[in-house]
């Protein structure tokens, strides 16, 4: 049975063309850099702390993953600058000196941990045609004393979201589709779960280096990704793979011999 997740949902809406290089030819151009590196190790540690009841020495498994991750981009011959990694670095600590916090001044002191990276792999019943399942790992999730549960999908970024992308459809259907996935896995009803975005920011504020806010889903903008999704599902199903000419100059592809 083929699946779909929710990076290439968002391929396929971003180009047609591009989804198909990357997720059935399996070309992939971009290797990695210092970000996508950071990205995985503050991950990472975030998940890793609250699973263990935050027992864990935060810091170090931080500095563990991301030296990893450093040594993983120098073997694909890709090296960064030593001040870049110090300042990186350093830039996790802080944002993990806040992470505690946060999460109990946004929640509440008596919320407790459920589960991280919480794997999905449901059936996509709203389509038809063929079976495809989505495909999703949800970072956190949380329980509140009212019953509700919370999905918390982690960002690190520079200095935050403005309000055009914390409001954009293709960001926010990720948590969208999410919450409707989790609750067909649990047989639950959506009505019970929330869903939130964690910004890990390396250059914020002291004190706003953690944001967590919410995003919410109703049945109309569930419908609206559903409706992508059956969308996207319809031309792959068909190897419909027209080139998106306006996301030329922002592909990976662009000028390549892959998308000439």
């Amino acid at each position: 049975m083929s699946h779909i997740s929710f990076s290439e949902l968002s391929k396929w809406n971003f180009c047609p063309f591009a989804r198909k290089l990357a997720y059935e030819d399996r070309i992939r151009n971009f290797q990695g850099n210092i970000f996508t590196a950071f990205g995985l190790a503050i991950h990472a540690v975030c998940e890793k702390y609250f699973e263990t009841n935050k027992e864990i020495d935060k810091n170090f498994f931080f500095g563990e993953v991301l030296r990893k991750e450093l040594r993983s981009l120098e073997k694909k011959n890709i090296f960064v600058d030593g001040k870049k990694i110090k300042d990186f670095y350093q830039q996790g600590l802080d944002i993990l000196t806040e992470l505690d916090a946060s999460f109990t001044a946004y929640f509440g002191p008596d919320f407790k941990f459920v589960k991280a990276e919480d794997t999905l792999m449901e059936s996509i019943t709203e389509f038809t045609e063929n079976e495809y399942k989505f495909k999703g790992f949800i970072d956190l999730v949380v329980q509140t004393p009212d019953g509700k549960c919370h999905i918390i999908d982690y960002k690190s970024c520079s200095w935050g979201w403005d309000m055009k992308k914390r409001t954009d459809p293709m960001v926010t259907y990720q948590l969208t589709l999410y919450k409707h996935y989790w609750a067909q896995k649990l047989g639950v009803d959506s009505k019970d779960i929330e869903t939130h975005f964690c910004l890990l920011k390396r250059t914020g504020k002291p004190g706003d280096r953690v944001e967590l806010f919410r995003v919410t889903s109703g049945p109309r903008k569930t419908k609206n990704a559903l409706n992508l999704m059956k969308k996207a599902l319809y031309n792959i199903n068909r190897g419909n793979h027209i080139k998106n000419r306006i996301s030329c100059s922002r592909c990976e592809f662009h000028r390549t011999e892959h998308c000439p």
